[in-house]
């Protein structure tokens, strides 16, 4: 019976050591063998791997995909022209070096994910402070992104880190100068308002008078030929009379009696004192002795 549990005993110890001097590395992971602190080896490939059992090596695993490290919140920045901006970004990036990302931060995310904020920021800030809201907003913000994405590059290198990618998320005035600008843009807009009512005050003054003016054009233009027409007129209907008047001139003056006749006693209110042998009622006396 002591055999049997000693052989148990013996067995499960050969499996323990064997276990833990061999290790699985994925291949979304980095895996670092070091001993005492030290670092051994440094394993890329996936697979199955050995290593010594602890203390005398330990394994720690790293992340190869690719990270991205989001600020929690924006971040206030002085521009050129001294004016407050919050900017938002965000960066992507994987560790390249595994040994130096280690040496540099033992191998925590956290700490890394610090440092890397740190470098962002000062980056932005370089760039930030050397440029207007304008530039920064919409006139520069791809040369911006560029400047910070090179700068990036660089310091991240030091610490085993390859920057993927550098984006701002949104650039933004804050409270007091969002106000200002809103006054600025409100202001603006009435200007332009102010310039296009005074344009088209002055526009319909000009089609108004234009449009008076070529009214009395017309009136005058129509009196005119009116005038004509009507003195054409006359002149046809005096040379009609005369004709008249040299063809018979009794019947001339009998007409023309009629008409003054015809003309004076328009209503039966109509009242003429007249000396009753007077020439007017000469054709009056004429149709009186006729019955």
């Amino acid at each position: 019976m002591n055999r049997i549990v000693t052989f148990l005993v013996t067995g499960f110890i050969a499996v323990m050591l064997l276990s833990s001097t061999v290790f699985v590395v994925d291949q979304r992971k980095f895996a670092i063998v070091f001993a005492l602190g030290e670092v051994k080896q440094v394993i890329n490939e996936p697979g199955l791997h050995f290593k010594l059992p602890p203390p005398f090596q330990n394994i720690l695993y790293l992340d190869k995909r690719i990270l991205t490290l989001d600020s929690p919140e924006a971040d206030r920045f002085i521009t050129a022209e001294k004016m407050n901006i919050l900017v938002d970004s965000f960066v992507k990036w994987r560790i390249t070096d595994p040994k130096l990302y280690f040496v540099s931060f033992s191998g925590d995310e956290g700490r890394a994910r610090d440092r890397l904020s740190q470098i962002v920021k000062a980056a932005l800030n370089d760039e930030i402070t050397k440029r207007t809201v304008r530039e920064v907003i919409s006139g520069q913000r791809g040369k911006v992104m560029e400047a910070i994405r090179t700068k990036v590059i660089v310091e991240a290198k030091q610490i085993g880190v390859q920057i993927v990618d550098v984006r701002l998320k949104r650039v933004d005035y804050v409270e007091q100068i969002n106000n200002s600008v809103y006054e600025r843009m409100k202001a603006e807009r009435v200007r332009v308002a102010n310039e296009l009512r005074s344009t088209g005050s002055a526009d319909s003054e000009r089609i108004r008078a234009d449009a008076d003016k070529q009214r009395t054009v017309i009136l005058a233009e129509a009196y005119r030929d009116a005038e004509r027409i009507r003195g054409e007129g006359d002149a046809k209907a005096s040379a009609i009379y005369a004709e008249a008047f040299g063809r018979n001139p009794e019947f001339y003056k009998f007409y023309r009696s009629l008409e003054a006749y015809r003309s004076s006693f328009k209503t039966k209110a109509d009242v003429m004192l007249v000396d009753p042998n007077s020439e007017f009622f000469k054709y009056f006396k004429g149709a009186g002795s006729g019955k």
